[in-house]
């Protein structure tokens, strides 16, 4: 019996059956593995979420630091500014110290001077001159006294007056009483204070005080008891005076000026300037003869600010007496502590206020 030969066939039912049973299996594994990689895939999600949410923590955290340092830069430069311009102004006002330093130092080297000159002038004005008076003795202490109608301008100030009893010094009193008293008889007496104020007859608009006894001696009452105190300066009394009781169709009257002061601290060369176009009629002819009487109650301080003061009115009076024909006298301060020593008790002083009742002093 012969053999059957079958044929061999690639592609059989058998290679069909693996070949579906391999590709099952890949497509079986491929399915189980995209359940894992699903769950990496989320696990890994969440981790770059959280990473991505604590980045932007951070970066919010290092936004409100940059806030917060932008802040303390914008304050530090508004210090800065603020220190530079205290720096600037500090620097300014150094300059203007440095500068009133230096002004200072020139203006005392220069007061030194005029102090050593005015003391030298001092010295040869500290004796009081003797004018023979055919009229009345004693003599008012070296003063013309031809006027008829005169008028005192006197320093009222602090320095005038007695440290105890506020009261203008016994010696100024004493001097006052000495000029008027030289004066047998006038047709008018004023008294004005530094400040150009009228001490007594203000209501009469400025107009001459008759001559007599009982003015005389209420005028000596109200120099001592005045209790208003000018400036510590007599050129606005010298101006009032003249202004106010100059009466330019009174041909008769010879004016005369006394000044008693013992300061001044403005400047000279304008004040002279002033009393000299002041001090004369539209014909030029001199209107009021000035004379002044200085007391050192501030020189012999030794101060060089007051001091200084002193010697600038005594300069002042020296210049202007000079040439508007009056005198100046510079009085000493033991005369002056002499009159003080015998006036004592002779010019009136208010009474002494009564005692409260109900109050019992020291038991």
């Amino acid at each position: 019996m012969s053999k059957r030969h079958r044929k061999t066939e690639v592609f059989s039912l058998s290679f069909l059956d693996c070949i579906c049973c391999g590709f099952g299996a890949i497509i079986l594994l491929f399915i189980l593995t995209m359940g894992t990689q699903e769950n990496e895939t989320i696990k890994l999600k969440k981790i770059l979420e959280n990473t991505v949410l604590q980045r932007q923590l951070k970066l919010a955290d290092y936004q409100i630091k940059q806030d917060e340092l932008n802040v303390m830069l914008d304050l530090e430069k508004t210090k800065r500014r603020r220190l530079e311009r205290a720096r600037t102004s500090l620097e300014a006002l150094l300059a203007t110290l440095r500068q009133q330093i230096s002004d200072r130092e020139k203006a005392k080297e220069l007061l030194i001077t005029d102090k050593e000159s005015i003391e030298e002038e001092l010295a040869a004005f500290q004796t009081e001159a003797e004018v023979e008076q055919k009229v009345v003795v004693p003599t008012p202490i070296g003063v013309p006294v031809e006027s008829n109608v005169i008028a005192f301008v006197i320093d009222t100030s602090g320095s005038m007056r007695d440290n105890a009893t506020n009261l203008i010094n016994s010696h100024v009193v004493r001097k006052f009483e000495e000029v008027i008293s030289s004066y047998p008889e006038v047709k008018g007496i004023q008294l004005l204070d530094a400040s150009g104020r009228f001490i007594m007859g203000s209501r009469l608009g400025g107009r001459w005080l008759p001559d007599s006894p009982e003015m005389r001696d209420s005028m000596v009452r109200a120099v001592r008891l005045y209790p208003l105190e000018s400036e510590s300066n007599p050129v606005p009394g010298i101006k009032r005076a003249i202004r106010t009781l100059y009466d330019p169709k009174a041909e008769d009257l010879k004016f005369g000026i006394y000044v008693f002061g013992d300061e001044f601290t403005g400047k000279p060369e304008s004040v002279i300037t002033e009393i000299r176009n002041l001090n004369k009629t539209k014909d030029g002819e001199r209107i009021a003869r000035i004379n002044a009487i200085g007391f050192p109650n501030v020189i012999h301080t030794g101060a060089i600010f007051l001091g200084q003061s002193g010697l600038k009115f005594a300069k002042l009076m020296h210049d202007l007496t000079y040439e508007h024909g009056g005198a100046f006298i510079a009085l000493d301060n033991e005369s002056l502590n002499d009159i003080d020593r015998e006036t004592r008790g002779r010019y009136p002083t208010p009474p002494p206020p009564p005692p409260r009742r109900g109050i019992i002093i020291g038991i």
